[in-house]
């Protein structure tokens, strides 16, 4: 993903520098196809997580309403072994988790060693419609911005790489969305008015979502913007990303298995000897 699209340490962010409809010059046809290679990587990327055993994978997708959490999900992640992956949705709290701090019902779903987590929406809902929704008093959810880089350099330093992923879409496409759900008998069930009323906050919304990414864009738990008009583009960069990120620890899960391996070969070879000597 272009440097510029990347937050990696805190910074001002103003998302009205970032077109929603980008595309990189690319085709439809050309986006799936890379697509279609990426899920290969993405598949054998995945196998050596989960062999290794070393570090676990947690990506967070974060977007406006009708943004694309799902369909990105179902998209990018649709050749994950169901076996080492899992997806965690985050809607308003239970009784029971208003009961204990923000961050506690978002520790835990992280991963485990070995496993891929994914979260649809997440603890930035608590920055997000905590604030516009005026749920807590200002001086709580400017203090969480704090703690939710603490919790993310912890996990971090336990293992965890984090892909943290807001998808960008414009006001008028969310309308155009919104509008095709009405029309679309099987999709009728994601219908809300709260949707229609959250749009009178967009304002308020991209603010929001403006100081998330630059005060929680860190070297540890970098934000990737996404432009997301474009279902088939949002989708292939996502998958890029992810390929890219993974392919950094390829060489050292590649290493683990095969010295594994060796040992697991030696061990075999010696019960052959006590064996073959009875």
């Amino acid at each position: 993903m272009s440097s510029n699209r990347t937050i990696a340490a805190p910074r001002h962010v103003s998302l009205a520098k970032y077109d929603p409809s980008d595309t990189e010059g690319l085709t439809k046809d050309e986006g799936d196809a890379r697509l279609t290679e990426l899920h290969q990587r993405l598949t054998d990327l995945q196998a050596l997580l989960y062999g290794a055993g070393r570090q676990s994978v947690l990506i967070v997708l974060q977007g406006l309403d009708t943004a694309g959490k799902d369909g990105t999900i179902k998209h990018v992640m649709a050749q994950l072994n169901p076996i080492g992956c899992r997806v965690a949705s985050f809607k308003a709290p239970t009784e029971e988790e208003l009961r204990h701090d923000f961050l506690w019902r978002v520790h835990q779903q992280t991963p485990a060693h070995g496993m891929m987590a994914i979260f649809n929406r997440s603890h930035y809902e608590d920055v997000l419609v905590a604030r516009v929704q005026q749920l807590v008093a200002p001086d709580e959810w400017r203090a969480r911005y704090a703690e939710i880089n603490d919790f993310e350099r912890m996990l971090a330093r336990s293992g965890t790489m984090l892909l943290k992923f807001f998808l960008h879409i414009s006001k008028d496409e969310q309308r155009k969305r919104l509008l095709a759900r009405e029309q679309d008998p099987a999709k009728a069930w994601k219908l809300s008015v709260e949707d229609w009323k959250d749009r009178q906050h967009w304002d308020a919304y991209l603010a929001a979502y403006e100081d998330a990414l630059g005060r929680c864009g860190t070297e540890w738990a970098p934000w990737h913007i996404v432009p997301a008009n474009h279902k088939w583009y949002r989708n292939y960069v996502v998958a890029r990303t992810i390929v890219e990120q993974l392919a950094t620890r390829e060489h050292a899960w590649k290493d683990e298995l095969e010295a594994r391996g060796k040992v697991a070969l030696a061990t075999l070879r010696e019960a052959h000897v006590h064996e073959d000597e009875q």
